[in-house]
């Protein structure tokens, strides 16, 4: 029962330092934040905060290698001959987009870690492109690529949006959204709501 307590006295722990982070994140850049302001923020002792990380940056590293993992589980059946379709892929993308909002609105933001939406990117173009090759085997790689990055950028901005708007709609319409539009194109906006 102890390590039990322990584990969940850990996790609450690090859900008020990542809170506490994301939001002076949005305030500032990490180079402004300091360690005191962080633990007053989050209601701990500096003891605390140093026995899960070594500075602020280690902080920032372990919070984004947990949703780069979530992320790279989100995708792992674009490189099998799963069973999902590409609107469930979709779907847990959008879901692990949601359950880390709070990073996803930094990254996006003015103080955000511009590397780390790179390597989300890249990861993604990764997996699509193999998958593409698979799916349109007439359309060349560089064509696929072409493609990606302009479906990405508009994902980006989608995403952008459905944080804007609280994310009240449920990651499954906002991955159908994603979806139609990449599609259909302009004709998303010919079907009735």
């Amino acid at each position: 029962m102890k390590k039990f307590t322990n584990d969940h006295r850990a996790r609450v722990t690090k859900m008020l330092i990542r809170n506490s982070f994301t939001t002076l994140l949005k305030q500032k850049p990490i180079q402004s934040i300091s360690i005191k302001e962080l633990c007053e923020q989050a209601g701990i002792n500096r003891g605390t905060f140093y026995s899960h990380y070594t500075d602020l940056y280690d902080l920032r590293n372990q919070i984004e290698e947990e949703m780069l993992e979530e992320f790279n589980r989100a995708l792992e059946p674009l490189s099998a001959d799963g069973q999902l379709t590409q609107l469930q892929i979709t779907t847990e993308i959008f879901r692990c987009l949601k359950n880390n909002s709070d990073l996803c609105a930094v990254t996006l933001g003015e103080h955000g870690d511009k590397a780390f939406a790179l390597k989300l990117i890249n990861l993604g173009r990764e997996r699509c492109v193999e998958s593409y090759l698979k799916y349109f085997e007439h359309a060349s790689p560089k064509k696929i690529e072409y493609f990606y990055s302009f479906v990405c950028s508009g994902c980006i901005g989608l995403l952008q949006k459905w944080l804007d708007d609280g994310m009240v709609i449920p990651a499954e319409e906002a991955a159908k959204m994603a979806e139609d539009i990449m599609l259909k194109g302009i004709g998303f906006l010919t079907e009735e709501s």
